[in-house]
């Protein structure tokens, strides 16, 4: 579902899901980004990727067209990018502006936040007690913070949608993921 149907200046940018495009546009804020001139698009699961693109080049065969997909689905990604054209035999998705994050990206920003400012964003929506309660479960007990946190981003509904962008939101500028900086330097590259 785009977020902005119709409102693009030829340029859709491609998201796995909701929780990345939140993340993105919280990071956009941050940085004082206007976003105006794009069309954001939830792809509801990159196995549709091939499918969203054939039908925006349907309607417009030179659609700039970025992303932002989890590293396993680096060799899926490639492969369609190949078959569109995007990049030859030898390119990468980051040749086309199609950036992975190593594991995903809830995962590159409790990273890059570190666990008190993950915990600080849990605390601010209220969640820090249900991750305390999280953690003693016995299948948690384990599991370096990191892993529990990881998890406990996609444990209720809704939670996850917003869990990387509430981090964003709190992150300093130069932890930003490089998933995440790399798409945002290609969207609006410095002049």
């Amino acid at each position: 579902m785009a977020a902005s149907a119709g409102r693009g200046g030829g340029t859709v940018v491609l998201f796995e899901g909701a929780s990345d495009r939140l993340a993105f546009l919280a990071a956009a804020q941050r940085l004082g980004e206007t976003l105006d001139d794009l069309d954001l698009v939830d792809l509801d699961g990159i196995t549709n990727l091939r499918s969203r693109l054939a039908a925006l080049r349907a309607v417009e065969p030179a659609v700039r067209v970025l992303g932002l997909y989890d590293a396993a689905e680096g060799a899926y990604v490639t492969r369609v990018l190949r078959d569109d054209g995007a990049i030859d035999a030898t390119g990468v998705p980051a040749d086309a502006g199609f950036f992975g994050c190593e594991r995903d990206l809830e995962d590159e920003v409790i990273r890059a936040a570190g666990v008190p400012l993950v915990e600080q964003a849990l605390a601010a929506r209220g969640e820090l007690g249900r991750f305390r309660v999280f953690q003693g479960q016995p299948a948690q007990r384990g599991r370096v913070v990191e892993d529990q946190l990881h998890r406990f981003a996609g444990t209720a509904a809704g939670r996850k949608a917003r869990f990387a962008a509430d981090i964003v939101g709190l992150l300093p500028l130069d932890r930003m993921p490089p998933a995440l900086s790399a798409l945002l330097d290609v969207v609006h590259p410095a002049a």
